[in-house]
């Protein structure tokens, strides 16, 4: 059977695909490779959401001006969706356990994952343009926050896409 021909027998029914696994198989590998993806950035926006979370109860945040504590709200409120966001796959897993769904459950959890780093995005956005106006007070904080934005587009987005698409063989891993 050709690979194309492969790739396209995949089913609830037992049958193998490409890669020579079974449907359940496929799940169950994609479940694994996506919570080592999401161990490293539920770590990650933890932290920060734990050291944003004790920012209020100092004494240089009631110094700061309205727009910098809108900013800090802000940044706070994407913190804590990017958490929830990142840590929903585990809930879904837990819920939908032993009920034949995991297929479902790794399309929704890769979803929630990306939605995840989209807010983990924003949060950074906002951390950093926040810092560096507390820090810097200069006017070329946000060309120097858009600059980074576009690195982490590049990083996270941009190159990958670009790998998926130049080199896709229309097999799904």
């Amino acid at each position: 059977m050709a690979a194309t021909e492969e790739t396209s027998v995949s089913g609830t029914d037992g049958r193998r695909t490409a890669r020579d696994e079974t449907h359940e198989e496929r799940a169950d590998r994609r479940w694994t490779e996506l919570m080592q993806e999401i161990r490293v950035a539920q770590t990650g926006v933890q932290i920060m959401l734990g050291f944003l979370l004790t920012v209020v109860f100092t004494p240089t945040f009631q110094g700061l001006g309205q727009t910098d504590k809108t900013i800090y709200l802000i940044t706070v409120v994407l913190g804590s969706l990017a958490t929830g966001a990142l840590i929903a796959p585990v809930a879904f897993h837990r819920i939908v356990s032993g009920r034949n769904l995991k297929p479902h459950g790794v399309a929704w959890a890769s979803r929630l994952t990306f939605t995840g780093l989209v807010l983990l995005l924003a949060t950074l956005t906002s951390s950093l343009f926040l810092i560096l106006r507390v820090a810097t007070h200069n006017q070329y904080v946000p060309w120097l926050v858009a600059g980074v934005v576009a690195w982490y587009l590049c990083c996270w987005f941009v190159l990958p896409f670009w790998v998926r698409f130049r080199h896709a063989s229309g097999d799904e891993d």
